[in-house]
């Protein structure tokens, strides 16, 4: 089974430095975002990765390329725990470029001819999962359970209204509706849907149907979600570990003070500084 990663998009919410700089890029403590899916993944037996990138971000082969240089420097010099941080995943990596930024159901398509007659776990980078069992090995069980899609979701007890949400079937497990940001107070469950999906090849062509129909405007992946839910064949799994938005700058930093919280080398200067900010 294959990973894909959806990397291509501009990062606005974060300019001036994703100018630049891709937002995947953007460290949670001194790991890169899109290397906590990578992570994921590899955890979870995925051994080909396939992340969908674009023009502004050549940085993103770069960084999952090896680094000659420092490698035998390390080596020569006898620094493992420096030359274990450079290493390349255990997994093969590739890219494709989305040329044009049509929406994500467009870039899903871009993959299309590389899947065969697989599923694949689909990844938005803007959502990592901490603790527990890793996220994609969780869709993974599922679906070898049932052979349907899965989505992960998040029980969020309060407002949802700027979510994807979750109509529950009867039995907790099967999907019987989606709904894009529900009115307040209309909202099917509480059942969030985030950026971890497992698709199967129905998926893509009902995919590629779609993007046929469409008419303008970017294409994103509800028409082929809507008809597999139709037809009872989408499941979803609420996420053992504990979500983190990096999708705007707020998550973002709640990201980096979680992950310093846990990180031994970090946390005595994050206490100091709670204690000093908040010392009465």
């Amino acid at each position: 089974m294959k990973g894909i990663v959806v990397a291509a998009g501009y990062g606005t919410r974060f300019l001036p430095v994703t100018k630049t700089v891709p937002k995947e890029l953007l460290p949670v403590g001194i790991k890169p975002s899109i290397a906590y899916i990578v992570d994921e993944f590899v955890q979870s037996g995925i051994e080909e990765i396939i992340i969908i990138s674009s023009r502004r971000k050549k940085a993103l082969e770069d960084y999952f390329d090896r680094e000659v240089e420092l490698e035998e420097l390390f080596t020569r010099e006898g620094k493992k725990d420096k030359l274990a941080l450079i290493q390349t995943p255990a997994a093969h990596i590739s890219f494709v470029r989305q040329t044009e930024m049509r929406g994500t159901g467009h870039a899903l398509l871009q993959v299309r001819p590389l899947l065969g007659d697989e599923a694949c776990v689909v990844a938005y980078p803007d959502d990592l999962v901490v603790g527990g069992r890793p996220l994609a090995s969780q869709l993974i069980e599922l679906y070898r359970q049932t052979g349907k899609c899965v989505l992960a979701t998040i029980l969020e007890p309060g407002d949802v209204s700027r979510y994807g949400v979750v109509d529950p079937a009867p039995d907790g497990l099967g999907v019987r509706g989606f709904v894009e940001k529900p009115e307040q107070g209309k909202e099917p469950s509480h059942e969030v849907s985030i950026g971890r999906y497992l698709y199967t090849p129905e998926f893509f062509q009902w995919l590629e149907e779609g993007y046929r129909r469409h008419e303008k405007g970017e294409y994103f992946h509800s028409y082929a979600l809507d008809r597999m839910i139709e037809r009872n064949k989408v499941v979803f799994t609420r996420t053992e570990g504990q979500r983190l938005d990096t999708g705007d700058p707020a998550g973002y930093l709640e990201a980096i003070l979680r992950n310093a919280a846990e990180d031994p080398s970090l946390k005595p200067t994050l206490d100091a500084f709670i204690a000093e900010r908040y010392r009465k």
